[in-house]
């Protein structure tokens, strides 16, 4: 998705230039063409400019350079050569205080190259013409600025209409003065506004379409082609569901791709899952869950009936934000997230089953019904805190038949409750003992996966074995112990 971002300053029209009447600049060779634009002023009096221009300068000489014979030879047509090989808009040359005139050879080699030129008269000085480019930048890009705003605003207006879609399109198409059009995944014309083009070029958008359409990893999210008296863009909408935003326009402003950026996130969201029935089933769910309805009840408007619960965290020291975690969730293929400081935790169907992802340490619980999802939690975060600790891509939560499937339920739970009683409000015990038994009792290990210090670990371990009166050490203490310490 391209990022709509603050468009660039804009160029200043040479013509705008020539109308300040505080300057006096007077044109006297080269085409006056409309067209013509400044990006910058550069004053230099070396013979050949060249190296130290970018291109797009008004370049402004007193002519302190050029020999005393250089008018019978060829130093003027060489100089002016450079310059517009270089990419050099214009040429100012200030009279005063070396030469009283515009030197004809200098005119003639300017008519020649087709390079604009023009007179400075003496009370203007070139620090002054400098200025008055960047005041007129300045004037354009406050324009352009007023214009993306309100670009935006109505836009976004847009958006919330009863008719989002068209109705985004009939805007782009009003601010750009153009045609807005949005590609099916299949390439077909969804929608459409503005003004109508020609065969030739909307087949040559459908192709532009074509190229930023999700094909394979590298593909383009935005591509732009110019044709005669057309420019013709083409934005990819949304996470590769296919949907294209393409638009034709006469010509190209600076601010005309951030326009044309932020009708496409819109119209990515417009496009999006989330206007499909599924989002209102996620909606119906989560109302009837807050209004006293049972995980059972609400689970088949998710859309499964088996699901594991992924704990998720960036192999970067930053938290994750919003964006990256619904990246994330995408992946995985759903949109159940939740993002809780440090660790993105999805709820996903069983299957498929959940794979490594670039970037991220995954916990992977064991398959469990609406009823078990707490359970299914828990053990997601447990899986994860192995997985960092071990240093692995991803951990899945073992559910295979255990000791406890042996013992009643109530029997077991009682054993667990009695046994670590002393640990009912000391929760960061409870994990730090789990931790370090799942890690077979490395301090390091348990210290990456409980985000302490190893010194922390072993005086939690110690306050542990002395709450608890028993050697820790102990094989079978650690068994009983991992037994407990598995319940729910």
């Amino acid at each position: 998705m391209p990022d709509p971002a603050v468009p660039p300053t804009p160029p200043v029209p040479l013509a705008a230039l020539l109308a300040r009447e505080d300057l006096g600049l007077r044109q006297i060779a080269g085409p006056s063409d409309p067209s013509t634009v400044i990006h910058w002023a550069h004053t230099s009096e070396m013979a050949d400019p060249y190296p130290y221009l970018l291109g797009g300068e008004l370049l402004l000489t007193a002519g302190v350079h050029i020999p005393e014979a250089a008018g019978s030879g060829t130093y003027f047509d060489d100089y002016v050569s450079r310059v517009v090989a270089a990419g050099g808009a214009a040429l100012g040359f200030g009279l005063a205080p070396v030469h009283d005139t515009v030197p004809r050879a200098l005119v003639a080699a300017c008519e020649a190259w087709e390079l604009p030129l023009l007179e400075v008269p003496p009370r203007t000085t070139f620090s002054g013409v400098a200025r008055a480019v960047w005041q007129l930048m300045a004037q354009a890009r406050h324009a352009e600025l007023r214009r993306v705003t309100e670009a935006q605003q109505s836009l976004a207006a847009a958006a919330s209409r009863p008719d989002p879609v068209p109705s985004v399109l009939r805007q782009l198409a009003q601010r750009l003065g153009g045609r807005a059009v949005l590609f099916g995944p299949d390439g077909a014309q969804i929608a459409a506004a503005g003004r109508a083009v020609g065969p030739a070029d909307r087949e040559a958008l459908t192709g532009l379409a074509e190229v930023v359409r999700p094909s394979g990893p590298g593909t383009p999210t935005s591509a732009s082609h110019a044709t005669a008296g057309v420019h013709l863009s083409a934005y990819s909408l949304g996470a590769g569901r296919g949907f294209v935003l393409g638009v034709a326009t006469p010509h190209r402003d600076a601010g005309d791709h951030t326009i044309a950026s932020v009708a496409a996130v819109l119209l990515s969201l417009l496009t999006g899952e989330h206007q499909s029935g599924s989002e209102a089933a996620r909606s119906s769910a989560l109302v009837r869950m807050l209004l006293g309805a049972s995980a059972e009840d609400v689970a088949p408007l998710l859309g499964g009936g088996r699901w594991v619960v992924v704990h998720a965290r960036p192999d970067t020291p930053t938290a994750p934000d919003p964006v990256a975690a619904s990246a994330l969730a995408a992946a995985l293929g759903s949109p159940l997230i939740d993002v809780a400081r440090d660790v993105v935790r999805v709820l996903l169907p069983a299957e498929p089953e959940p794979g490594p992802q670039p970037g991220w340490t995954l916990g992977v619980s064991a398959v469990a019904g609406p009823a078990e999802w707490a359970v299914a939690d828990a053990q997601a975060g447990r899986a994860l805190a192995r997985a960092r600790a071990v240093r692995a891509e991803l951990v899945r939560y073992g559910a295979r038949p255990a000791l406890a499937d042996l013992v009643p339920e109530a029997d077991a739970e009682a054993h667990a409750r009695a046994l670590l009683a002393r640990f009912e409000n000391a929760p960061a015990l409870t994990d730090t003992l789990r931790t370090w038994l799942s890690l077979h009792g490395s301090w390091d290990r348990t210290a990456v996966a409980l985000d302490v210090h190893r010194n922390t670990v072993r005086q939690r371990i110690a306050k542990c074995a002395a709450l608890l009166d028993l050697d820790l050490d102990d094989p079978d203490v650690r068994m009983e112990l991992w037994f407990a310490l598995r319940r729910p």
